[in-house]
């Protein structure tokens, strides 16, 4: 198992609380955030992780070096922001395996990574997504579902119980992309929303409770939630 973690995000929303911390080493409960998803992978037994860093790259290369508890650790640095797009393009040329697992440096998500990379071997889609039911979607948007399949997507603003992109994602480390993307874009908007009826992305529910730490109220909920 390979994965590829989106840690290169500046945390706008976060900046009068972090100051020259990185956000995906925001502290939370005694411990850097990245570390808990660190931590999940390496007991899901994964191989590799490449870091995708970008803003103060510097300090999350100086926490974790060349490896995390003997997880071999490489780094793709990006110049410029490139979009969660434009980031997983780039990583997935530095990737080993045929499959990757993708992860956002910023969310938290109890998964069971075997559990779905079994299910994307047994179901074959272009994209396998983790999704999460909420009691409200406002926030996230929704994800529209037919059986294991997404079939569309709504923006965020409808409130009310619905599916949400947990941001975990099976790649093929050879994906195709549109010839017409440019180098920064978003993986969410331009290119899963208006590719969602030519690809085939398939589903995969977590009931984990499903955690976002880009907002000030969110990183205080932590705290407590990965305490444990």
């Amino acid at each position: 198992m390979e994965a590829i973690i989106l840690a290169g995000g500046f945390g706008t929303r976060l900046a009068s609380r972090l100051a020259w911390v990185p956000k995906p080493i925001a502290p939370v409960a005694g411990r850097p955030f990245l570390e808990y998803l660190m931590e999940n992978l390496r007991a899901a037994g994964c191989s590799r992780v490449i870091l995708s860093v970008g803003h103060l790259s510097s300090v999350i290369q100086d926490h974790f070096g060349d490896s995390f508890h003997g997880m071999p650790i490489a780094y793709v640095i990006e110049a410029e922001p490139l979009g969660t797009g434009g980031a997983i393009r780039t990583a997935l040329a530095a990737a080993q395996e045929p499959q990757v697992l993708v992860l956002n440096g910023d969310t938290f998500l109890p998964i069971d990574y075997a559990a779905m990379l079994a299910f994307h071997a047994e179901h074959s889609p272009d994209v396998t997504m983790a999704v999460s039911e909420q009691p409200d979607v406002a926030r996230y948007g929704e994800v529209i579902l037919a059986g294991n399949l997404v079939t569309g997507f709504r923006e965020k603003g409808r409130s009310g119980p619905g599916w949400i992109n947990a941001g975990t994602y099976i790649l093929p480390r050879t994906l195709t992309w549109p010839a017409h993307l440019p180098e920064k874009f978003s993986f969410e908007t331009d290119f899963m929303m208006p590719e969602v009826a030519k690809l085939q992305i398939a589903a995969f529910p977590s009931a984990g409770r499903f955690l976002d730490i880009g907002v000030p109220e969110d990183l205080d909920r932590a705290q407590t939630m990965l305490a444990s």
